[in-house]
């Protein structure tokens, strides 16, 4: 399996670079390989590192030292349009905060995700990826308006718009109860199944990291894969 072939990799990385300046020393010599199709946990503590490497694989930071690379392309080489440019119909995320533009509907939150994927019917893709989710009846509603249960499902849907290969989620039921919870996370592996989307999530929750097919902690700013086995 070469580089070009992999979803996502990095290769000795050290501290990331955050706009440039800010050196972020967490992450050592850390080596990571996501094949197409996987469903990859990174678990850590507070302060571990996991947003930050999450950060460097999808693009958005730079290390300062190793290479990184997203779906075939070398990040290093490109300047953050590049960057923004690659990840525009390749790549989704779902974020703890939802991150939904306030002054939008949830259908205008997603067909704008549709949009900038370059879809071409994205109203009514919109529409029937909220259908999926069961707000086909809250379609008009705007994020206040709607639950953190029922925002965290927009969110997703967002992130599945534009058919993503690769499906970032940072602590995606961090806002959420228990019993909600359980049930992003079962929509969000539905979704992954559906079309067969790599995912790789960062969270505290050893509970749902196991449902992933691979497993790796972050500690003391370098991974360590355990063995796992999923039904």
């Amino acid at each position: 399996m070469t580089a070009v072939e992999a979803k996502a990799l990095i290769k000795d990385v050290n501290p990331a670079q955050s706009g440039g300046t800010n050196l972020l020393h967490i992450l050592r010599g850390v080596n990571l390989k996501v094949n197409a199709g996987e469903t990859v946990a990174i678990l850590g503590g507070s302060g571990s590192g996991k947003t930050t490497l999450l950060s460097l694989l999808a693009g958005l930071d730079l290390p300062s030292q190793g290479e990184n690379w997203l779906d075939g392309q070398r990040l290093n080489d490109l300047d953050e349009d590049g960057r923004a440019a690659l990840r525009a119909g390749r790549v989704g995320f779902v974020f703890q905060s939802f991150q939904l533009l306030p002054g939008f509907s949830a259908l205008e939150n997603v067909m704008l995700a549709a949009e900038l994927a370059g879809e071409r019917n994205a109203e009514s893709s919109a529409r029937q990826i909220l259908a999926q989710v069961g707000l086909q009846d809250r379609l008009e509603h705007l994020p206040h308006q709607l639950s953190g249960g029922e925002q965290q499902r927009v969110a997703i849907a967002r992130a599945f718009a534009g058919k993503p290969r690769i499906l970032f989620a940072d602590e995606p039921t961090g806002n959420l109860d228990t019993v909600t919870g359980e049930r992003i996370i079962e929509l969000l592996f539905e979704l992954n199944r559906a079309q067969g989307t790599t995912l790789i999530l960062v969270t505290h929750d050893a509970a749902l990291a196991e449902r992933c097919r691979r497993v790796l902690h972050l500690r003391d700013g370098q991974l360590h894969e355990q063995e796992q086995q999923v039904a």
